[in-house]
């Protein structure tokens, strides 16, 4: 008997001292972009570090950037811990760079009423299958398909997925649902959770692209959530094509209007850290600089506009450029990755009340007449307080002022000041006439 319990203690003693088993999540949600990419290298390399179990990423996007999607494919490759693709929630889809990441994951599986699939790359503002401009885009976007083409069935190959599936997703944007996945080969299984996922895999042989056969023990493995730092969670709103252009405007709306009023201060500081900001979230995102000409040249017009009575024609003109400028500002036929016209008819509205009045009435003032100061005096009208001859006082403003007159002058003698000099507060004045 003694022996049976000391045999139980020691066994639940060593197991105690084990190392906890543990299985890393991340969540990507939204766009495939560089910030996506930091992430997804991150966690991989915090899970291998942490001997994790393996690594899942919970995904749910419509696609994204190609080089971000290869950047992503060559960190699950390279991983040293499994890596599980689990497209959920119930809802969420692969769509694009998504079925790619799906294909190179160790493990794929989707939740219920979820769809993967419309893998169709573009290229140059349009989808490599439309209508090409030329014959040498025409070359080009073939050469774009059958590279994406080629890299999914090698992933599919890898993997002992279905290749030719992957490559009608690219062909033809095939997309299909979970169910259809599954029966297709494109999927390893179907898991209405993360707990029923993990319970599936456990004791599953995983051969890793390194040349290592893992077996995976995740029944009972503790869950860790990553998510994005801080850091990676701004720049991740700031890579939205919606926020890149609002900050690029009011960056240069702000220093605009500090050029015109120098002094009011705020205005330049903000729209120089907006236009900073602004700049480094366009790296992130698919930029046409001809958009970019095509804004600056709306903005050369708006000014031209006040300083050159065009009977309303550089506006027109400058609302056309900033609209064409808008729309060909990001480079891609995608919705998630172009400016919405909601934004742009917003902006252009904005812009010509700003330059209309803001800027407008900041020109306005400076070419008014000064009101305050030395030079605000003169035109007005003075007292002699001391009587000039040629050199006296005049009392203006409640104030005295040492004058010059060419004719003498009584005190009590209204005058109007013509001239400042500049020099000691003298001034010239005039006499008027009196009864």
């Amino acid at each position: 008997m003694k022996k049976v319990v000391f045999s139980v203690l020691f066994t639940a003693l060593f197991i105690g001292l084990l190392p906890a088993r543990v299985v890393h999540r991340i969540i990507v949600e939204g766009i495939i972009n560089p910030v996506a990419t930091e992430y997804i290298s991150d966690a991989i390399k915090k899970a291998e570090e942490a001997d994790a179990e393996l690594l899942v990423i919970q995904m749910d996007t419509p696609g994204g950037l190609m080089e971000s999607m290869h950047k992503i494919v060559k960190a699950i490759q390279s991983s040293g811990v499994p890596v599980v693709v689990y497209v959920a929630p119930s809802g969420s889809r692969a769509g694009s760079a998504g079925v790619f990441i799906t294909y190179a994951a160790h493990v794929a599986a989707m939740a219920p009423s979820t769809n993967i699939g419309s893998a169709h790359p573009v290229f140059g503002g349009g989808p490599t299958g439309g209508q090409p401009d030329s014959t040498s885009s025409k070359t080009m976007m073939e050469k774009v398909i059958n590279d994406a083409v080629a890299k999914i069935k090698s992933l599919a190959e890898k993997r002992g997925r279905n290749a030719e599936w992957a490559e009608k997703a690219i062909r033809e944007s095939a997309n299909i649902t979970e169910k259809e996945a599954l029966k297709l080969n494109v999927i390893d299984y179907i898991a209405p959770s993360l707990d029923s996922l993990l319970t599936v895999l456990d004791n599953k042989k995983i051969e890793l692209d390194i040349g290592v056969t893992k077996v995976v023990h995740t029944a009972d493995a503790q869950v860790i959530t990553y998510k994005m730092s801080w850091r990676q969670q701004i720049l991740d709103v700031l890579s939205n094509p919606n926020i890149a252009y609002i900050l690029l405007m009011l960056g240069i709306y702000g220093i605009l209007f500090e050029l015109y009023s120098p002094g009011a201060i705020l205005p330049g500081v903000v729209g120089g850290i907006c236009l900073i900001v602004g700049l480094y979230a366009l790296q992130t995102l698919p930029v046409n600089y001809a958009g970019i000409l095509l804004i600056v040249f709306a903005i050369i017009l708006f000014l031209l506009e006040i300083k050159i009575p065009s009977y309303g024609l550089l506006t027109i003109g400058g609302v056309i450029s900033l609209i064409m400028g808008s729309v060909m500002l990001f480079d891609s036929p995608l919705p998630f990755l172009r400016v919405s016209w909601q934004v742009i008819l917003f902006v252009v509205g904005l812009s010509v009340l700003f330059f209309v009045f803001a800027i407008g009435m900041a020109i306005k003032t400076h070419r008014s007449k000064p009101t305050t100061g030395s030079v605000g005096l003169i035109g007005e009208i003075g007292e002699v307080y001391k009587p000039l001859n040629p050199e006296g006082t005049i009392k203006l403003h409640g104030e005295f002022w040492k004058a010059v007159s060419d004719v003498p002058c009584k005190r009590g003698q209204k005058v109007k000041v013509v001239e400042y000099d500049g020099r000691s507060l003298i001034v010239k004045v005039e006499p008027l006439t009196t009864d």
